[in-house]
């Protein structure tokens, strides 16, 4: 059985414990309110992007030869994944849920025979992926928004990167992975096509009914040509999905920690209760065995 020495050390350890989860979830939920407006002001012009590219792409004739970033290669071979992640934990499972749904993603890949590359913007997601894809990692980012605001520039040395690629013929196939902010308690790991261009489905239906109830709508006129433009805002829109992506990271992360940390406060609070209970429990035997003793000895005289 502990001693009480045992116990109020153990008690005093929690209440310590306590005081630091408090005051990173403190901290938390002061970060998460500017990055959640971040991640919210960002989402409505990149949807409103990918549902003109594709309203866009379904006026072009059947056989227009388009962009290979819009109408791709001709090969589906090689899968490119950009996986967002944070570079810090403490967040509950933020980053175990992507990296399971990102593992679940490549398997299902290679057991349909295709290669698969990966690029990791995070450091959580590649310490997790190191550990069975370490091969299949090609490059790193890692520090973005280390400075408490998360730039465009971000977005664009990665982007580059991947057009790079795709340029060289290293890819066929690029999915974006990342959780996805909804509010403050739901983050959801998603995917998202960005190469060649593919319409999320909520969107695209989303799109289509907009589309029906409006009617008949006249076909798109082009000026410079349609190669011209989606040659500039294919890349473009590249960009602005990976950036509203690491926007949603981010504000989905503090939100993650801010929960992860309430709820690690309040298991403190319970442990402590508990251990109070405990140590109460054994100070009262400890001060009953000293009475018999006493008692036992006086009536031995």
């Amino acid at each position: 059985m502990p001693s009480l020495k045992d116990y109020r050390d153990r008690i005093a350890s929690v209440k310590s414990t306590r005081k630091i989860t408090s005051a990173m979830k403190m901290v938390a939920a002061s970060k998460l309110k500017k990055a959640q407006s971040q991640a919210e002001a960002s989402q409505p012009y990149a949807t409103a992007m990918a549902e003109m590219l594709a309203r866009v792409a379904a006026s072009l004739p059947a056989d227009f030869a388009g962009p290979k970033m819009l109408v791709g290669t001709g090969a589906d071979k090689t899968h490119l994944l950009i996986v967002v992640s944070s570079d810090r934990g403490l967040c509950g499972g933020f980053n175990g849920n992507l990296a399971r749904r990102t593992r679940k993603e490549i398997l299902a890949l290679k057991e349909a025979g295709k290669d698969v590359k990966i690029i990791c913007a995070g450091r959580k997601v590649f310490d997790i992926l190191k550990l069975e894809f370490s091969k299949d990692i090609i490059k790193t980012y890692t520090g973005i928004g280390q400075k408490g605001r998360i730039d465009f520039s971000s977005a664009r040395e990665i982007t580059d990167f991947v057009l790079n690629q795709f340029e060289d013929g290293a890819f066929d196939v690029c999915t974006l992975m990342y959780n996805e902010f909804k509010n403050v308690l739901t983050q959801t790991p998603s995917a998202q096509q960005l190469i060649p261009f593919k319409m999320p489905e909520t969107a695209s239906d989303e799109a289509e009914s907009k589309a029906a109830e409006a009617g008949p709508v006249a076909p798109y006129g082009f000026e410079p040509e349609e190669s011209v433009i989606l040659g500039q805002l294919l890349p473009r829109n590249l960009g602005v999905q990976l950036f509203r992506a690491l926007l949603d990271s981010a504000a989905g992360e503090q939100a993650a920690r801010m929960t992860a940390m309430d709820n690690a406060t309040r298991n403190a609070g319970d442990m402590i209760n508990d251990l109070s209970i405990q140590y109460n429990r054994a100070r009262q035997a400890f001060i009953t065995k000293e009475l018999i003793e006493i008692i036992s000895g006086a009536e031995a005289v």
